[in-house]
């Protein structure tokens, strides 16, 4: 086995790994495992995958793989276009560890460089929709399209009708998700023209502008006959069209949906991308996903943070408007940077040229004798011919790509990208040698009157120069990776490598269409097989799905799949879900998505799940039991003894075992859920497979499941009721040869030993820790799993000193709070990871012993009660600089220990005023002298 790469992964050294051991009082890595692990499920190492590769070897294969893609002609559309990336914004931002290794905005004082770049992107739709206020992001088109009908629902309670009707003209994709969603929970589904519709029952509608067929129509009449009847309405909007034509806000929508996509992030075969949800200012508190919102912090300076929605999952669980916790930050941070270096102007100018390829082509085709099927249209056209078949197949032998709407329409999208020769190349095909200039094809009543992205920030940064130095200055506002070592427990913020995140700018996986056709895919085809059997091999299942793009679209997925076996028994009655009281909040909120009623199951004084409640709540709910849900490790850190019977017990009752894979990096090449008991488990990609965070996302939740479940897995997209959970088969596929790279270059032992080096480091800081914060739980044997839960509360209750003036006192030493308040409220829940060396270890352990004793300084009565380094925690560099007023020295606020000498990271903001930004709610950019 190589160990090149290992030892480039693995953070502690030889040597430190036995200084750690001795630490913990333990003479070997086997040790400390057996005594973690329980022995019924400690099965060794089964995988059967290959040893690790070479860096060198990884990469060329990986390159290799990029290229067996074929990257033909692109005239598909249907949602996804070519685009083109800034280098600026490549270089800096995607390729950029200070953007992409960052973790969801949570501690907002030391994000306010996304934050900042986030408000960007919901001022940018904002505008180009017309709407009121906008979140950042959601996952994908049609699963804003979906959550949209489903806050459509809650927003328009009088409206007693079940029905959500749905524009024929719309992608086939959408309307497949929305079937996938609206199954569960009752909702009936009616696909069919609008035009002329009486909107006489139905709760909503659904619209597209364009259309499916590439149509531009003025929304404007249907949307009042329906606003007469009581229905909202949905505008699924292009965003580049966006720039010419009306908004839906101008026609009178309720709600925008859509994809920001072609706003310079490649098609990537299907993602990730960042899709939005804009809305009316009456609707705001509805919203799904994430908002962003600017507040002030204690000192009045303006200051953003995530808004209402804030692990809403966490707070409201079952009666959340979501289960979405993983947004798409990275690529909405891209999208907005795309809009602020090329400004109103400059999109206005790539606009008005898509326009005018598309209009030169239909005129070509016009003026050849071919039908039209819409004289209006922004980037794709449609037309009508009895040899739609035979031009199709023609167009694919001459390796150009195009959309066959049925055996009488042909379509074609141009984009960005697209070229004169190309457009040359795609007439060749109907036998038209000669591309002829046309004026516009939009007439002036659908042309957009209205200005757009006015705000200083889209017109300020159009050099390459000042866009550099304005990047530059967001990500040194925040901390990731590149910075410091990010604890949070049950996020697992391990290495995410550079020749790991290679592969993805490789034009083969970067620039594929995700419906082009299979034998032009056959690189990403055998990288998903390869992924797909180590996945199987890792967890013990037996087929595995990559379409879930997100966790939590793994756990509704998983639960469908769950749901779907039972209907297939004739089991109709199977709805109810048992769920830990110590569950991720994401559980209960998957579990209603898919039609379930939850029933939570009590943990005893240990953390574990308590036995006699689980199985009186299964003797009561016997004829109805669907499922438990339980995550394991526990979200308590520790490996419950009881697993196998908790198993046994749910299948006893004809019930499935849901395993949440969050904590699956205590477990790889030790155990393996889909052997001791587990039916299904979505698994993080974003955690243990090293996908970076982004700031909030991407994330990837692929779903493994044991044979009898195999056939309730997410189906193809563009197939009627195929239980599909995304827009494109592979979900975000672009990001899979991230994980596909970890797996290469780490192999089977390698694997392995990085679950042991983050279990031994657990238990490191646990027994480093143990005398100035209690552990609260550990397992039978006194060990903690990969992570552990400090116990801030018996500190409170002497000092008033709270876990969240903890984690902001950690900002002045430059580390990013641990988990906050999850599972427990009132701790901590640290996880180091495998990559973390025992030198960064050893400073975070010396950070916390040291904010233990400032602690004691205010029990003691030496430092006030309310005034003293913690209460005031973060310090900014302006507050050294200026008058000192605290009764404290400088010294001791900001650099209470050595290493801070060489390495100072000063938060921009003083603590945010969570209160007075849900009280004064304001989602768009500002001036200073605006907010004040």
């Amino acid at each position: 086995m190589s160990n090149e790469f290992l030892d480039r992964h693995i953070g502690p050294s030889a040597e430190d790994i036995t200084s750690m051991l001795d630490a913990i009082n333990c003479k070997t890595v086997d040790e400390v495992i057996s005594k973690t692990v329980p022995n019924a499920i400690l099965f060794g190492n089964r995988m059967e995958v290959d040893e690790g590769l070479t860096e060198r070897d990884s990469l060329e294969l990986a390159t290799k793989l990029a290229s067996d893609n074929v990257l033909a002609m692109n005239f598909i559309g249907q949602g996804y276009y070519g685009t083109l990336m800034p280098t600026v914004i490549q270089r800096n931002i995607l390729e950029n560890p200070g953007w992409y290794t960052a973790y969801t905005p949570y501690q907002a004082e030391i994000s306010q460089g996304r934050l900042e770049m986030l408000l960007n992107f919901q001022q940018m739709i904002i505008d180009l929709t017309g709407m009121d206020i906008s979140n950042a992001s959601l996952l994908d088109e049609p699963t804003a399209c979906a959550e949209a009908m489903m806050m459509a629902k809650r927003a328009n309670r009088k409206n007693k009708s079940n029905k959500f009707l749905i524009d024929s003209n719309t992608n086939r994709q959408t309307i497949t998700i929305l079937q996938t969603r609206a199954k569960p929970l009752g909702i009936e589904l009616v696909v069919e023209d609008i035009q002329n519709n009486d909107f006489s029952d139905c709760f909503a509608a659904l619209l597209q502008s364009p259309g499916a067929n590439g149509e531009v129509r003025d929304l404007t009449s249907d949307i009042a006959k329906a606003k007469d009847n009581g229905v909202l309405t949905i505008v699924a909007c292009d965003v580049l069209a966006l720039a010419l034509i009306k908004t839906p806000a101008e026609m009178g929508a309720d709600i925008a949906v859509g994809n920001s996509q072609r706003f310079g992030v490649p098609m990537g075969f299907g993602g990730p991308h960042a899709a939005y949800l804009a809305t009316r200012d009456e609707f705001k508190r509805m919203v799904p996903g994430r908002i962003i919102g600017v507040s002030q912090d204690v000192l009045g300076n303006p200051a953003m943070r995530m808004s209402l929605q804030t692990r809403e999952q966490h707070i409201r669980r079952d009666k959340a408007t979501s289960n979405i916790c993983t947004a798409q930050v990275l690529l909405a941070v891209l999208a907005a940077a795309y809009g602020v270096y090329h400004g109103a102007a400059g999109l206005k100018k790539i606009a008005s040229k898509v326009h005018a390829k598309a209009s030169n082509l239909a005129a070509s085709l016009s003026v050849a004798g071919f039908e039209l099927a819409s004289t209006q249209f922004f980037d794709t056209i449609t037309i009508k011919t009895d040899k739609a078949q035979d031009l199709f197949t023609s167009a694919q032998k001459m390796g150009i790509n195009i959309r066959l709407l049925n055996d009488m329409q042909l379509s074609m999208s141009v984009d960005e990208t697209t070229t004169e020769a190309q457009l040359l190349a795609l007439l060749s095909v109907f036998s038209i040698d000669k591309l002829l200039e046309s004026d516009a094809a939009l007439s002036v009543d659908m042309m957009r009157t209205t200005e757009y992205l006015t705000h200083p920030v889209f017109s300020l940064y159009h050099s390459e120069t000042e866009m550099m130095r304005y990047l530059k200055r967001l990500e040194n506002k925040d901390i990731a990776l590149n910075h410091s070592m990010i604890a949070l427990g049950s996020c697992t913020m391990k290495l995410n490598a550079a020749t790991q995140m290679y592969p993805i700018s490789l034009p083969g996986f970067s620039k594929l269409h995700p419906y082009a056709p299979e034998d032009q895919t056959q690189g990403y085809q055998q990288l998903f097989k390869d992924l797909e059997h180590a996945l199987c091999e890792v967890t013990g299942y037996d087929a595995v799905s990559l379409q879930p793009n997100a966790g939590s679209q793994g756990e509704f997925a998983g639960l469908l799949a769950i749901h779907s076996y039972h209907q297939s028994r004739g089991d109709h009655d199977r709805n109810i879900c048992l769920i830990p009281s110590s569950a991720h909040g994401t559980n209960p909120a998957s579990a209603v998505m898919a039609g379930m009623k939850v029933v939570i199951v009590k943990c005893d004084e240990a953390g574990n799940i308590d036995i006699n409640d689980l199985k009186a709540k299964v003797e009561k709910h016997e004829d109805k039991l669907a499922a438990i849900m339980v995550t394991y490790p526990s979200t308590h850190g520790v490996f419950e003894v009881e697993i196998k019977n908790i198993c046994d017990i749910i299948h006893n009752a004809g019930g499935q075992v849901y395993l949440d894979g969050a904590n699956l990096n205590a477990m790889v090449g030790i155990t393996r859920m889909g052997e001791f008991g587990a039916d299904v488990s979505h698994i993080n990609l974003h955690k243990t497979f090293a996908i970076p965070h982004g700031g909030g996302g991407p994330g990837m939740g692929p779903i493994g499941v044991k044979s009898h479940l195999a056939p309730f897995l997410p189906g193809d997209p563009l197939d009627k009721d195929s239980n599909a959970v995304s827009a494109a088969m592979y979900g975000s596929a672009s990001i899979l040869p991230i994980s596909w790279s970890y797996i290469k270059l780490l192999g089977k032992y390698g694997m392995q030993r990085s679950t042991e080096v983050a279990i031994v480091s657990a238990n490191y800081i646990a027994d480093a820790l143990k005398d100035s914060f209690p552990i609260l739980y550990r397992g039978d044997q006194g060990m903690v799993a990969h992570e552990c839960i400090i116990d801030i509360r018996p500190l409170k209750a002497q000092s008033d000193i709270s876990e969240e003036d903890i984690a902001k006192r950690l900002m002045d030493y430059g580390f990013h709070s641990p988990t906050m308040s999850f599972p427990v409220a009132g701790t901590l829940m640290i996880e180091p990871t495998e990559s973390e060396s025992k030198r960064e270890i050893d400073r975070f352990i010396t950070a916390m012993i040291s904010i233990h004793d400032e602690i004691q300084k205010v029990i003691s009565g030496e430092w006030d009660k309310d005034n003293n380094p913690l209460k005031n925690a973060p310090h900014t560099a302006h507050e050294m600089a200026g008058e000192w007023n605290y009764p404290y020295t400088r010294q001791e606020a900001l650099y209470p220990v050595r290493t801070l000498v060489t390495n100072k990271y000063f938060p921009p903001v003083k603590r945010i005023d969570n209160v007075y930004g849900d009280r004064n709610l304001f989602c768009s950019c500002i001036t200073t002298e605006d907010f004040e």
